[in-house]
């Protein structure tokens, strides 16, 4: 068993909770067949924790070595705001020097990303007030099954108790992270369909919206 700490989010820490967060990315398939960058994918899971609240990061630690993470926010509404207003024209541009936009695997992703929009499948429920905070969760596959993600989430709750914050909540297209969570004491606050990947995974996926009350222990 590693001796793991955690601790919190450093900015020697950001490229490792990059690498990790493509790594971990589409469920684990083959991140190549959807978009070839990884900075550019990087920035759309990662950056505006990373870089715009990184005091609600933490990160897991084998050795000096990132092998996992929690990135987060206090206020999902702020979160929006920002990303509208700081991030998106500048990922935009980001994405259109690096060519991304003449490449077929980019405008096929988009497609279908746009064929799911259209038929209402991003139209979930807002659950921000009564979950005012967010989450993000990835722990390297070599290092599953050793409690990490449950440390991790352990730290980030009482971190938002200290802060004040009444509930968090996020979205998840992973069964398996849904029965984790289950078990820590989320619950499934909304549950819907995302066909997006279908084209190369062959598959529907489910999508689910788990929240927790901050009165409750993990």
């Amino acid at each position: 068993m590693p001796e793991i700490q955690i601790r919190k989010f450093d900015l020697k820490d950001r490229s490792e909770v990059r690498r990790i967060s493509c790594e971990t990315s589409f469920l684990e398939e083959d991140r190549g067949l959807f978009i070839e960058d990884d900075e550019i994918l990087s920035d759309a899971l990662t950056l505006y924790y990373t870089d715009y609240e990184p005091e609600s990061c933490f990160v897991a630690v084998n050795r000096d070595r990132v092998v996992g993470y929690v990135i987060g926010t206090k206020d999902a509404n702020r979160m929006e705001k920002v990303f509208f207003k700081q991030i998106l024209l500048k990922f935009i541009k980001k994405a259109f020097c690096k060519h991304l936009f003449i490449k077929v695997k980019t405008w096929r992703l988009f497609f279908y990303i746009s064929m799911s929009a259209l038929k209402g499948e991003f139209n979930a429920p807002h659950f921000s007030a009564q979950y005012p905070a967010m989450l993000h969760i990835n722990v390297d596959k070599d290092y599953r099954g050793c409690q990490i993600g449950k440390s991790l989430i352990g730290h980030y709750m009482n971190y938002l108790k200290e802060q004040g914050i009444s509930g968090v909540y996020f979205g998840t297209i992973s069964n398996e992270a849904k029965a984790f969570f289950s078990k820590l004491g989320f619950k499934l606050l909304y549950e819907s369909k995302r066909s997006y990947l279908r084209y190369q995974t062959g598959k529907i996926l489910p999508f689910y919206i788990l929240g927790k009350s901050l009165g409750q222990a993990v």
